[in-house]
Protein backbone atom coordinates (compact mmCIF):
# COMPACT_ATOMS: atom_id res chain seq x y z
CA UNK A 1 0.00 0.00 0.00
CA UNK A 2 1.29 3.44 -0.90
CA UNK A 3 1.31 5.99 1.88
CA UNK A 4 1.52 9.75 1.79
CA UNK A 5 4.29 10.05 4.35
CA UNK A 6 6.34 12.60 2.41
CA UNK A 7 6.29 16.26 3.30
CA UNK A 8 8.18 19.31 2.05
CA UNK A 9 10.66 18.73 4.86
CA UNK A 10 11.23 15.03 4.29
CA UNK A 11 9.97 11.77 5.81
CA UNK A 12 7.41 11.75 8.57
CA UNK A 13 8.04 10.87 12.20
CA UNK A 14 7.94 7.02 12.08
CA UNK A 15 10.67 6.94 9.40
CA UNK A 16 12.49 9.79 11.16
CA UNK A 17 13.07 7.75 14.33
CA UNK A 18 14.61 4.90 12.35
CA UNK A 19 16.59 6.88 9.81
CA UNK A 20 19.94 6.70 11.66
CA UNK A 21 19.68 2.92 11.92
CA UNK A 22 18.93 2.79 8.19
CA UNK A 23 21.93 5.05 7.52
CA UNK A 24 24.27 2.82 9.51
CA UNK A 25 23.07 -0.23 7.57
CA UNK A 26 23.46 1.21 4.08
CA UNK A 27 26.80 2.84 4.97
CA UNK A 28 28.06 -0.52 6.24
CA UNK A 29 27.05 -2.08 2.92
CA UNK A 30 28.86 0.68 1.02
CA UNK A 31 31.92 0.17 3.21
CA UNK A 32 31.80 -3.58 2.58
CA UNK A 33 31.83 -2.99 -1.19
CA UNK A 34 34.65 -0.41 -1.01
CA UNK A 35 36.81 -2.64 1.16
CA UNK A 36 36.13 -5.66 -1.05
CA UNK A 37 37.58 -3.86 -4.07
CA UNK A 38 40.84 -2.94 -2.31
CA UNK A 39 41.18 -5.99 -0.08
CA UNK A 40 41.53 -8.40 -2.99
CA UNK A 41 44.53 -6.73 -4.65
CA UNK A 42 46.81 -7.26 -1.65
CA UNK A 43 45.96 -10.99 -1.54
CA UNK A 44 46.42 -11.67 -5.26
CA UNK A 45 49.92 -13.25 -5.03
CA UNK A 46 48.67 -15.54 -2.26
CA UNK A 47 45.61 -16.48 -4.34
CA UNK A 48 47.81 -17.32 -7.31
CA UNK A 49 50.12 -19.47 -5.23
CA UNK A 50 47.45 -21.36 -3.26
CA UNK A 51 44.75 -21.65 -5.94
CA UNK A 52 47.15 -22.22 -8.84
CA UNK A 53 45.61 -19.39 -10.87
CA UNK A 54 47.15 -18.31 -14.17
CA UNK A 55 48.04 -14.65 -14.72
CA UNK A 56 44.99 -14.16 -16.95
CA UNK A 57 42.76 -15.67 -14.24
CA UNK A 58 44.33 -13.27 -11.73
CA UNK A 59 43.33 -10.39 -14.02
CA UNK A 60 39.77 -11.72 -14.25
CA UNK A 61 39.45 -12.05 -10.48
CA UNK A 62 39.68 -8.25 -10.40
CA UNK A 63 38.43 -7.26 -13.87
CA UNK A 64 35.43 -9.63 -13.74
CA UNK A 65 34.12 -7.86 -10.65
CA UNK A 66 34.62 -4.41 -12.21
CA UNK A 67 32.98 -5.47 -15.49
CA UNK A 68 29.88 -6.97 -13.84
CA UNK A 69 29.61 -3.97 -11.52
CA UNK A 70 29.87 -1.50 -14.42
CA UNK A 71 27.41 -3.34 -16.65
CA UNK A 72 24.75 -3.53 -13.93
CA UNK A 73 25.03 -0.16 -12.16
CA UNK A 74 22.43 1.82 -14.11
CA UNK A 75 20.05 -1.15 -14.31
CA UNK A 76 20.45 -1.72 -10.56
CA UNK A 77 19.42 1.89 -9.91
CA UNK A 78 16.37 1.58 -12.16
CA UNK A 79 15.30 -1.69 -10.55
CA UNK A 80 15.30 0.13 -7.21
CA UNK A 81 13.24 2.98 -8.66
CA UNK A 82 10.70 0.52 -10.09
CA UNK A 83 10.47 -2.26 -7.50
CA UNK A 84 11.53 -0.41 -4.34
CA UNK A 85 15.01 0.59 -3.12
CA UNK A 86 14.72 -1.41 0.11
CA UNK A 87 13.69 -4.59 -1.70
CA UNK A 88 16.47 -4.38 -4.29
CA UNK A 89 19.04 -3.40 -1.64
CA UNK A 90 18.17 -6.48 0.41
CA UNK A 91 18.41 -8.70 -2.68
CA UNK A 92 21.78 -7.09 -3.46
CA UNK A 93 23.28 -7.44 0.02
CA UNK A 94 21.97 -11.01 0.30
CA UNK A 95 23.43 -11.91 -3.10
CA UNK A 96 26.71 -10.16 -2.29
CA UNK A 97 27.00 -12.17 0.94
CA UNK A 98 26.27 -15.43 -0.89
CA UNK A 99 28.81 -14.59 -3.61
CA UNK A 100 31.39 -13.78 -0.90
CA UNK A 101 30.82 -17.25 0.57
CA UNK A 102 31.31 -18.81 -2.88
CA UNK A 103 34.56 -16.83 -3.27
CA UNK A 104 35.78 -17.93 0.15
CA UNK A 105 35.02 -21.60 -0.48
CA UNK A 106 36.05 -21.65 -4.16
CA UNK A 107 37.53 -25.04 -5.07
CA UNK A 108 39.63 -23.68 -7.92
CA UNK A 109 40.54 -20.51 -9.80
CA UNK A 110 37.69 -20.91 -12.33
CA UNK A 111 35.10 -21.01 -9.55
CA UNK A 112 36.69 -17.97 -7.92
CA UNK A 113 36.48 -15.97 -11.15
CA UNK A 114 32.80 -16.93 -11.59
CA UNK A 115 32.01 -16.04 -7.96
CA UNK A 116 33.75 -12.66 -8.32
CA UNK A 117 31.65 -11.86 -11.39
CA UNK A 118 28.51 -12.75 -9.41
CA UNK A 119 29.77 -10.58 -6.54
CA UNK A 120 30.17 -7.62 -8.92
CA UNK A 121 26.65 -8.14 -10.29
CA UNK A 122 25.20 -8.19 -6.76
CA UNK A 123 27.15 -5.05 -5.85
CA UNK A 124 25.50 -3.40 -8.86
CA UNK A 125 22.12 -4.08 -7.23
CA UNK A 126 23.21 -3.02 -3.74
CA UNK A 127 25.38 0.08 -4.22
CA UNK A 128 23.01 2.29 -6.29
CA UNK A 129 20.36 1.99 -3.57
CA UNK A 130 22.64 3.40 -0.84
CA UNK A 131 22.43 7.06 -1.84
CA UNK A 132 18.87 6.67 -3.12
CA UNK A 133 17.79 5.38 0.30
CA UNK A 134 19.60 8.28 1.98
CA UNK A 135 17.89 10.71 -0.40
CA UNK A 136 14.49 9.17 0.41
CA UNK A 137 15.10 8.91 4.17
CA UNK A 138 16.69 12.23 5.08
CA UNK A 139 15.25 15.73 4.64
CA UNK A 140 17.18 18.10 2.37
CA UNK A 141 18.75 20.11 5.20
CA UNK A 142 20.41 16.98 6.66
CA UNK A 143 21.77 15.49 3.44
CA UNK A 144 24.92 17.63 3.36
CA UNK A 145 26.01 16.17 6.70
CA UNK A 146 25.14 12.65 5.54
CA UNK A 147 27.03 12.98 2.26
CA UNK A 148 30.01 14.27 4.24
CA UNK A 149 29.81 11.12 6.33
CA UNK A 150 29.71 9.07 3.14
CA UNK A 151 32.95 10.74 2.05
CA UNK A 152 34.56 9.79 5.36
CA UNK A 153 33.44 6.18 4.86
CA UNK A 154 35.05 6.19 1.38
CA UNK A 155 38.30 7.44 2.90
CA UNK A 156 38.18 4.85 5.69
CA UNK A 157 37.56 2.09 3.14
CA UNK A 158 40.55 3.19 1.08
CA UNK A 159 42.84 3.12 4.13
CA UNK A 160 41.53 -0.02 5.85
CA UNK A 161 40.99 -2.28 2.81
CA UNK A 162 44.65 -3.05 1.97
CA UNK A 163 45.59 -3.27 5.66
CA UNK A 164 42.71 -5.61 6.49
CA UNK A 165 43.52 -7.76 3.46
CA UNK A 166 47.19 -7.91 4.47
CA UNK A 167 46.40 -8.89 8.07
CA UNK A 168 43.85 -11.55 7.14
CA UNK A 169 46.23 -13.06 4.58
CA UNK A 170 49.24 -12.89 6.92
CA UNK A 171 47.41 -14.42 9.87
CA UNK A 172 46.28 -17.44 7.79
CA UNK A 173 43.25 -17.93 10.07
CA UNK A 174 42.37 -21.63 10.56
CA UNK A 175 44.79 -22.46 7.75
CA UNK A 176 42.44 -20.81 5.23
CA UNK A 177 45.19 -18.73 3.56
CA UNK A 178 43.53 -15.85 1.60
CA UNK A 179 39.93 -17.04 2.00
CA UNK A 180 39.03 -14.94 5.09
CA UNK A 181 39.23 -11.77 2.95
CA UNK A 182 35.91 -12.91 1.45
CA UNK A 183 34.47 -14.82 4.41
CA UNK A 184 34.63 -11.70 6.60
CA UNK A 185 31.69 -10.38 4.56
CA UNK A 186 29.40 -13.17 5.80
CA UNK A 187 28.58 -11.95 9.35
CA UNK A 188 28.45 -8.32 8.15
CA UNK A 189 26.11 -9.19 5.28
CA UNK A 190 23.81 -11.37 7.39
CA UNK A 191 23.45 -8.67 10.07
CA UNK A 192 22.85 -6.05 7.38
CA UNK A 193 20.16 -8.22 5.80
CA UNK A 194 18.33 -8.77 9.10
CA UNK A 195 18.52 -5.16 10.31
CA UNK A 196 17.85 -3.71 6.85
CA UNK A 197 14.58 -5.60 6.55
CA UNK A 198 13.50 -4.03 9.84
CA UNK A 199 14.78 -0.45 9.78
CA UNK A 200 14.96 0.69 6.13
CA UNK A 201 11.80 2.37 4.85
CA UNK A 202 10.67 1.32 1.38
CA UNK A 203 10.68 3.94 -1.37
CA UNK A 204 10.44 4.06 -5.14
CA UNK A 205 10.30 6.65 -7.90
CA UNK A 206 6.76 7.83 -8.84
CA UNK A 207 7.64 7.60 -12.55
CA UNK A 208 10.77 5.49 -12.95
CA UNK A 209 12.59 4.91 -16.24
CA UNK A 210 12.11 1.51 -17.87
CA UNK A 211 14.80 -1.15 -18.03
CA UNK A 212 17.06 -1.34 -21.08
CA UNK A 213 18.27 -4.94 -20.97
CA UNK A 214 19.25 -4.91 -24.65
CA UNK A 215 21.53 -1.96 -23.94
CA UNK A 216 23.08 -3.79 -20.98
CA UNK A 217 23.63 -6.85 -23.18
CA UNK A 218 25.35 -4.83 -25.91
CA UNK A 219 27.62 -3.01 -23.42
CA UNK A 220 28.59 -6.29 -21.76
CA UNK A 221 29.19 -8.06 -25.08
CA UNK A 222 31.33 -5.22 -26.42
CA UNK A 223 33.48 -5.11 -23.28
CA UNK A 224 33.91 -8.89 -23.22
CA UNK A 225 34.95 -8.90 -26.89
CA UNK A 226 37.56 -6.30 -26.00
CA UNK A 227 38.76 -7.59 -22.61
CA UNK A 228 38.91 -11.35 -23.16
CA UNK A 229 41.46 -11.21 -26.02
CA UNK A 230 43.51 -8.65 -24.06
CA UNK A 231 43.81 -10.90 -21.02
CA UNK A 232 44.25 -14.19 -22.90
CA UNK A 233 46.11 -12.98 -25.99
CA UNK A 234 49.61 -13.10 -24.53
CA UNK A 235 49.24 -16.66 -23.22
CA UNK A 236 47.82 -17.85 -26.57
CA UNK A 237 50.37 -16.04 -28.77
CA UNK A 238 47.96 -13.28 -29.91
CA UNK A 239 45.82 -15.40 -32.28
CA UNK A 240 43.89 -13.95 -35.22
CA UNK A 241 40.50 -14.46 -33.52
CA UNK A 242 41.60 -12.11 -30.74
CA UNK A 243 42.24 -9.25 -33.15
CA UNK A 244 38.94 -9.97 -34.93
CA UNK A 245 37.11 -9.94 -31.59
CA UNK A 246 38.62 -6.60 -30.55
CA UNK A 247 37.73 -5.06 -33.93
CA UNK A 248 34.23 -6.53 -33.63
CA UNK A 249 33.81 -4.78 -30.26
CA UNK A 250 33.80 -1.45 -32.13
CA UNK A 251 30.93 -2.74 -34.30
CA UNK A 252 28.99 -3.75 -31.17
CA UNK A 253 29.50 -0.30 -29.63
CA UNK A 254 28.30 1.32 -32.88
CA UNK A 255 25.20 -0.91 -32.73
CA UNK A 256 24.70 0.19 -29.10
CA UNK A 257 24.68 3.86 -30.14
CA UNK A 258 22.16 3.19 -32.93
CA UNK A 259 19.92 1.17 -30.60
CA UNK A 260 20.05 3.78 -27.83
CA UNK A 261 18.94 6.49 -30.27
CA UNK A 262 15.90 4.40 -31.22
CA UNK A 263 15.20 3.53 -27.58
CA UNK A 264 15.27 7.21 -26.57
CA UNK A 265 12.86 8.11 -29.37
CA UNK A 266 10.51 5.22 -28.55
CA UNK A 267 10.06 5.41 -24.76
CA UNK A 268 12.57 7.93 -23.41
CA UNK A 269 14.41 5.43 -21.18
CA UNK A 270 17.70 4.47 -22.84
CA UNK A 271 20.55 2.97 -20.83
CA UNK A 272 22.79 5.78 -22.10
CA UNK A 273 21.27 9.25 -22.56
CA UNK A 274 23.15 10.18 -25.76
CA UNK A 275 21.94 13.79 -25.70
CA UNK A 276 24.24 14.33 -22.70
CA UNK A 277 27.27 14.04 -24.99
CA UNK A 278 26.22 17.26 -26.73
CA UNK A 279 27.35 19.00 -23.52
CA UNK A 280 31.09 19.52 -24.12
CA UNK A 281 32.07 19.45 -20.45
CA UNK A 282 30.15 16.21 -19.88
CA UNK A 283 31.65 14.48 -22.92
CA UNK A 284 35.15 15.55 -21.86
CA UNK A 285 34.45 14.52 -18.27
CA UNK A 286 33.34 11.06 -19.35
CA UNK A 287 36.60 10.73 -21.29
CA UNK A 288 38.54 11.84 -18.20
CA UNK A 289 36.69 9.34 -15.99
CA UNK A 290 37.32 6.49 -18.43
CA UNK A 291 41.02 7.24 -18.89
CA UNK A 292 41.45 7.81 -15.15
CA UNK A 293 39.87 4.42 -14.50
CA UNK A 294 42.27 2.80 -16.99
CA UNK A 295 45.28 4.35 -15.24
CA UNK A 296 44.13 3.24 -11.78
CA UNK A 297 43.29 -0.27 -13.04
CA UNK A 298 46.81 -0.68 -14.41
CA UNK A 299 48.63 0.83 -11.43
CA UNK A 300 47.02 -0.92 -8.47
CA UNK A 301 47.39 -4.45 -9.88
CA UNK A 302 51.00 -4.07 -11.06
CA UNK A 303 51.94 -2.28 -7.83
CA UNK A 304 50.84 -5.28 -5.76
CA UNK A 305 52.66 -7.73 -8.03
CA UNK A 306 55.79 -5.56 -7.95
CA UNK A 307 55.96 -5.45 -4.15
CA UNK A 308 55.05 -9.05 -3.38
CA UNK A 309 56.28 -11.06 -6.37
CA UNK A 310 59.04 -8.75 -7.61
CA UNK A 311 60.50 -7.57 -4.28
CA UNK A 312 59.37 -10.63 -2.32
CA UNK A 313 57.61 -8.65 0.41
CA UNK A 314 54.95 -10.11 2.69
CA UNK A 315 51.31 -9.01 2.28
CA UNK A 316 51.54 -7.09 5.57
CA UNK A 317 54.61 -5.14 4.52
CA UNK A 318 53.00 -4.33 1.18
CA UNK A 319 49.78 -3.24 2.90
CA UNK A 320 51.60 -1.00 5.37
CA UNK A 321 53.64 0.54 2.55
CA UNK A 322 50.41 1.74 0.94
CA UNK A 323 49.13 3.56 4.04
CA UNK A 324 50.77 6.94 3.19
CA UNK A 325 49.11 6.83 -0.23
CA UNK A 326 45.63 6.21 1.23
CA UNK A 327 46.02 8.94 3.86
CA UNK A 328 47.22 11.43 1.23
CA UNK A 329 44.19 10.65 -0.97
CA UNK A 330 41.78 11.26 1.93
CA UNK A 331 43.40 14.52 3.07
CA UNK A 332 43.73 15.97 -0.44
CA UNK A 333 40.15 14.98 -1.33
CA UNK A 334 38.79 16.87 1.66
CA UNK A 335 40.88 19.97 0.91
CA UNK A 336 40.01 19.99 -2.79
CA UNK A 337 36.24 19.95 -2.26
CA UNK A 338 36.04 22.26 0.76
CA UNK A 339 38.80 24.80 0.13
CA UNK A 340 40.53 24.63 -3.24
CA UNK A 341 37.93 24.00 -5.96
CA UNK A 342 35.57 26.79 -4.81
CA UNK A 343 38.50 29.20 -5.14
CA UNK A 344 40.54 27.90 -8.08
CA UNK A 345 38.05 25.74 -10.04
CA UNK A 346 39.35 23.51 -12.85
CA UNK A 347 43.00 24.34 -12.10
CA UNK A 348 42.80 22.14 -8.99
CA UNK A 349 41.90 19.06 -11.04
CA UNK A 350 44.64 19.82 -13.57
CA UNK A 351 47.13 20.33 -10.76
CA UNK A 352 46.03 16.93 -9.44
CA UNK A 353 46.79 15.25 -12.78
CA UNK A 354 50.24 16.86 -12.95
CA UNK A 355 50.94 16.06 -9.29
CA UNK A 356 49.99 12.42 -9.78
CA UNK A 357 52.16 12.25 -12.91
CA UNK A 358 55.06 13.75 -10.93
CA UNK A 359 54.58 11.15 -8.19
CA UNK A 360 54.58 8.34 -10.77
CA UNK A 361 57.80 9.62 -12.36
CA UNK A 362 59.42 10.00 -8.93
CA UNK A 363 58.42 6.41 -8.12
CA UNK A 364 59.87 5.29 -11.46
CA UNK A 365 63.17 7.08 -10.71
CA UNK A 366 63.44 5.56 -7.23
CA UNK A 367 62.61 2.07 -8.50
CA UNK A 368 65.37 2.34 -11.13
CA UNK A 369 67.87 3.76 -8.62
CA UNK A 370 67.37 1.31 -5.76
CA UNK A 371 66.23 -1.77 -7.71
CA UNK A 372 65.52 -4.83 -5.59
CA UNK A 373 66.94 -3.11 -2.51
CA UNK A 374 64.30 -0.38 -2.31
CA UNK A 375 62.79 0.12 1.16
CA UNK A 376 59.24 0.99 2.20
CA UNK A 377 60.28 4.39 3.56
CA UNK A 378 61.87 5.26 0.22
CA UNK A 379 58.51 4.70 -1.46
CA UNK A 380 56.69 6.98 0.97
CA UNK A 381 57.41 10.29 -0.79
CA UNK A 382 56.28 9.27 -4.30
CA UNK A 383 53.22 7.55 -2.85
CA UNK A 384 52.25 10.66 -0.87
CA UNK A 385 52.67 12.82 -3.99
CA UNK A 386 50.61 10.38 -6.07
CA UNK A 387 47.93 10.14 -3.38
CA UNK A 388 47.68 13.92 -3.11
CA UNK A 389 47.25 14.18 -6.88
CA UNK A 390 44.59 11.48 -6.92
CA UNK A 391 42.67 13.15 -4.08
CA UNK A 392 42.67 16.50 -5.90
CA UNK A 393 41.07 14.80 -8.92
CA UNK A 394 38.84 12.14 -7.47
CA UNK A 395 36.60 14.07 -5.10
CA UNK A 396 35.59 17.11 -7.24
CA UNK A 397 35.62 15.45 -10.68
CA UNK A 398 32.01 14.24 -10.68
CA UNK A 399 30.73 17.69 -9.71
CA UNK A 400 32.79 19.28 -12.50
CA UNK A 401 31.41 16.83 -15.06
CA UNK A 402 27.81 17.39 -13.94
CA UNK A 403 27.98 21.17 -13.61
CA UNK A 404 26.59 21.96 -17.09
CA UNK A 405 24.25 18.96 -17.37
CA UNK A 406 20.53 19.86 -17.49
CA UNK A 407 18.98 19.23 -14.07
CA UNK A 408 16.41 16.77 -15.42
CA UNK A 409 19.25 14.48 -16.60
CA UNK A 410 21.42 14.71 -13.44
CA UNK A 411 20.46 11.24 -12.19
CA UNK A 412 21.18 9.55 -15.53
CA UNK A 413 24.44 11.48 -15.90
CA UNK A 414 25.79 10.57 -12.45
CA UNK A 415 24.92 6.91 -13.05
CA UNK A 416 26.79 7.00 -16.34
CA UNK A 417 29.85 8.64 -14.73
CA UNK A 418 30.16 5.84 -12.17
CA UNK A 419 29.61 3.23 -14.88
CA UNK A 420 32.38 4.46 -17.20
CA UNK A 421 34.79 4.73 -14.26
CA UNK A 422 34.27 1.03 -13.56
CA UNK A 423 34.49 0.20 -17.25
CA UNK A 424 37.78 2.08 -17.47
CA UNK A 425 39.03 0.16 -14.45
CA UNK A 426 38.13 -3.17 -16.08
CA UNK A 427 39.84 -2.09 -19.31
CA UNK A 428 42.96 -1.04 -17.36
CA UNK A 429 43.08 -4.43 -15.66
CA UNK A 430 42.84 -6.05 -19.09
CA UNK A 431 45.67 -3.90 -20.43
CA UNK A 432 47.98 -5.22 -17.69
CA UNK A 433 48.67 -8.14 -20.06
CA UNK A 434 50.16 -5.69 -22.54
CA UNK A 435 51.92 -3.08 -20.38
CA UNK A 436 53.17 -5.43 -17.63
CA UNK A 437 53.09 -9.13 -18.47
CA UNK A 438 54.12 -8.33 -22.04
CA UNK A 439 57.55 -7.40 -20.63
CA UNK A 440 57.95 -10.68 -18.72
CA UNK A 441 59.25 -13.85 -20.32
CA UNK A 442 57.05 -16.96 -20.17
CA UNK A 443 59.74 -19.02 -18.43
CA UNK A 444 61.83 -17.43 -15.71
CA UNK A 445 64.41 -18.98 -13.43
CA UNK A 446 63.80 -18.18 -9.74
CA UNK A 447 66.64 -15.66 -9.74
CA UNK A 448 65.15 -13.88 -12.76
CA UNK A 449 61.66 -13.30 -11.32
CA UNK A 450 62.52 -10.27 -9.17
CA UNK A 451 64.44 -8.28 -11.82
CA UNK A 452 61.81 -9.13 -14.49
CA UNK A 453 58.91 -7.91 -12.35
CA UNK A 454 60.77 -4.74 -11.34
CA UNK A 455 61.51 -3.96 -15.00
CA UNK A 456 57.86 -4.61 -15.97
CA UNK A 457 56.66 -2.36 -13.15
CA UNK A 458 58.88 0.47 -14.35
CA UNK A 459 57.58 0.05 -17.90
CA UNK A 460 53.96 0.12 -16.65
CA UNK A 461 54.66 3.28 -14.62
CA UNK A 462 55.73 5.04 -17.82
CA UNK A 463 52.32 4.28 -19.32
CA UNK A 464 50.53 5.49 -16.19
CA UNK A 465 52.44 8.79 -16.39
CA UNK A 466 51.33 9.18 -20.03
CA UNK A 467 47.73 8.53 -18.96
CA UNK A 468 47.97 11.34 -16.40
CA UNK A 469 49.29 13.67 -19.09
CA UNK A 470 46.33 12.81 -21.33
CA UNK A 471 43.94 13.51 -18.43
CA UNK A 472 45.54 16.93 -17.88
CA UNK A 473 44.89 17.87 -21.54
CA UNK A 474 41.31 16.52 -21.52
CA UNK A 475 40.53 18.65 -18.47
CA UNK A 476 40.81 21.84 -20.55
CA UNK A 477 37.32 20.99 -21.83
CA UNK A 478 35.87 21.05 -18.30
CA UNK A 479 34.23 24.29 -17.08
CA UNK A 480 36.65 26.68 -15.36
CA UNK A 481 34.42 26.93 -12.31
CA UNK A 482 32.00 24.01 -11.79
CA UNK A 483 28.56 25.10 -10.65
CA UNK A 484 27.49 23.50 -7.38
CA UNK A 485 23.93 22.72 -8.35
CA UNK A 486 23.71 18.96 -7.92
CA UNK A 487 23.49 18.26 -4.19
CA UNK A 488 25.74 15.41 -3.14
CA UNK A 489 26.68 14.68 -6.76
CA UNK A 490 30.15 13.55 -5.79
CA UNK A 491 28.63 10.53 -4.08
CA UNK A 492 25.39 9.82 -5.95
CA UNK A 493 25.07 6.89 -8.31
CA UNK A 494 21.36 6.93 -9.08
CA UNK A 495 19.10 9.41 -7.32
CA UNK A 496 15.88 10.45 -8.98
CA UNK A 497 15.27 14.18 -9.23
CA UNK A 498 11.66 13.84 -8.04
CA UNK A 499 10.71 13.37 -4.41
CA UNK A 500 10.67 9.61 -3.76
CA UNK A 501 7.46 7.87 -2.92
CA UNK A 502 7.52 6.14 0.48
CA UNK A 503 5.78 2.79 0.69
CA UNK A 504 4.44 1.18 3.83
Amino acid sequence: MTSTETSPHGPAAPADRRRWFALAIVMTAAFMDLVDVTIVNIAIPSIRQEAGASWSQIQWITAGYALAFAAGLITGGRLGDIHGRKRVFLVGIGGFTLASALCGFAANAEMLVAARILQGAMAALMVPQVLSIVHATFPAHERGKVFGLFGAIVGLGAVSGPLLGALLTEWNLFGLEWRPIFLINLPVGIVGLILGSRFITESRAPRALKLDLVGVGLVTLGLLMLLYPLTRGRELGWPLWGHVSMAGALVVFAALVAYEKRKAARDGSPLVELSLFKVKSFAAGIAVQTVFGIGLGVFFLVWTLYMQTGLGWSPLRAGLTGVPFSIAVSVAAGLSVQKLVPRFGRKVLQAGALTMAAGVLLYLWESERYGLGIASWQMALPLIVMGAGMGLIFAPLTDAVLSEVPREHAGSASGLINTVMQMGNALGLGLVSVVFFGRISERLAPAEVGPAFVDAFQYALGWVALVMGAIFLLMFALPKRPAQHVEGAEAEVRVTEREPELVS
